[in-house]
């Protein structure tokens, strides 16, 4: 594996499962869903300490931090709710229906919106980021794994149907669907805006696929880990970092679409974040010896 062990992190509450998690890279703050315990908990990765911690999120899933709003969104999975926070204390700020089983969230820059996958309601949920408003929903389809969203544009991966969907949050609306050759169960999503491509995991059969948005066409294919979960993107390593159920981490090289490296990581390792400008890859860990970890890494030069 081209990683090198930097540090591990002690996290509060019990040993109990993680999901996703994100970065604010000029804060150097990690923000995870502590699921199991039900609440998010916000490190300082340059200090290597607990920020603060923020509860009452029932069985909380997604998480992403909008730095230039100051607020994380989370979603709260067991009440079918997004919750916005402070970023700076982790006070809550409002909360928003959305549909059965919220699991990833986005932030739509371009209209201010929020827009969280529906697991189970085969939708998209659309919020208004200033005001918490609900905006309305674009259903899509069954199964939905992550929702991701940058300057090419908003994208979430549907399972039941191993397609890649391209979504418009100002007119609520599908806009494209893509085939996913080589794809069973399409879960996480990872886009990687300077090369208009767009990375999918597929749960079912532990393959990631590489999408070229131009031709709309299956570039590359590579075999991960076991039920593949979490992609993190490094823009200044030009890396993509696959975690999955199965604590297999696969790492890709951008350029050159080369596999750098494939292999047992960590048990629990299936939620992955990276800080770019600290050159560090974050692992949530629910049990360390009996405790929750985040454990820390750096990038090196082996495959």
């Amino acid at each position: 594996m081209p990683l090198r062990h930097v540090a591990d992190v002690a996290m509060p509450g019990r040993p109990t499962r993680f999901d996703y998690t994100d970065v604010d890279p000029a804060r150097h703050l990690l923000v995870v869903a502590h699921l199991g315990d039900s609440q998010v908990v916000a490190v300082d990765l340059e200090r290597r300490q607990v920020r603060w911690t923020a509860g009452n999120l029932s069985s909380v899933h997604g998480i992403r931090v909008v730095p230039a709003l100051e607020r994380v969104f989370a979603t709260a999975t067991g009440t079918n709710e997004v919750v916005a926070i402070d970023e700076s204390n982790g006070r809550e700020l409002g909360r928003a229906r959305t549909g059965r089983f919220p699991d990833g969230v986005a932030y739509d820059a371009a209209d201010n919106r929020v827009l969280v996958s529906d697991k189970d309601g085969g939708s998209v949920t659309v919020v208004d980021a200033a005001t918490f408003a609900p905006v309305g929903r674009i259903a899509v389809g069954g199964d939905i794994g992550n929702v991701q969203t940058s300057t090419s544009g908003a994208f979430a991966a549907v399972g039941a149907s191993s397609q890649l969907v391209q979504v418009d949050s100002a007119l609520l609306r599908v806009t494209r669907r893509l085939e996913l050759p080589g794809c069973s169960g399409a879960h996480g999503v990872a886009v990687d805006p300077s090369r208009s491509r767009v990375y999918v995991a597929c749960e079912d059969n532990a393959a990631l696929v590489a999408v070229d948005l131009t031709s709309g066409t299956v570039l590359a294919t590579w075999r991960v880990g076991d039920q593949p979960d979490v992609l993190a993107l490094d823009p200044a390593g030009h890396r993509l970092y696959v975690a999955a159920e199965s604590g297999t981490v696969t790492v890709v090289a951008l350029d050159g679409l080369t596999l750098l490296g494939r292999a047992h990581y960590a048990p629990g390792a299936h939620t992955v974040a990276i800080d770019p400008q600290l050159g560090l890859v974050a692992f949530p860990l629910a049990d360390v010896h009996g405790h929750p970890s985040l454990r820390l890494a750096s990038p090196t030069m082996g495959g």
